[in-house]
């Protein structure tokens, strides 16, 4: 199966409190993959993160469930009409990335600290 998206998440990954990582945003752009930004926020969240006028376009279940919780994904990859072959995931988080692990999804964790060759060789070995 081909990859139909990557998952972006949101906030500590692709968005910081100094707004848009553009290095990410224009390592993510050489790829014509569909991308798909993830988060936990409330619309109230997003604004006050930044999350607003995005790159791509932003899926939340408003904390009910978390991204934590492999319930998340599974709604997330329904949304998207695709399975989890179909996907991949990179998040800061580690419990984030264990409930995505969960359903097999192929994730990365993007840790602080990270180096934007770590994200390319993992998006380069499975797309």
């Amino acid at each position: 199966m081909s990859i139909q998206y990557i998952l972006v998440d949101a906030w500590n990954t692709l968005v910081t409190e100094d707004g848009v990582n553009n290095q990410m945003l224009s390592l993510l752009n050489q790829y014509e993959t569909r991308k798909v930004i993830v988060t936990n926020a409330t619309e109230e969240e997003k604004i006050k993160l930044g999350i607003v006028e995005m790159p791509y376009p932003v899926f939340s279940l408003v904390h009910q469930p978390d991204k934590t919780d492999p319930i998340y994904f599974m709604r997330l990859l329904s949304y998207l009409s695709v399975t989890y072959e179909e996907v991949i995931y990179f998040d800061h988080h580690p419990k984030a990335c264990e409930a995505a692990i969960s359903l097999g999804i192929k994730t990365h964790l993007h840790y602080k600290g990270a180096t934007l060759e770590h994200l390319s060789t993992f998006l380069d070995k499975h797309l």
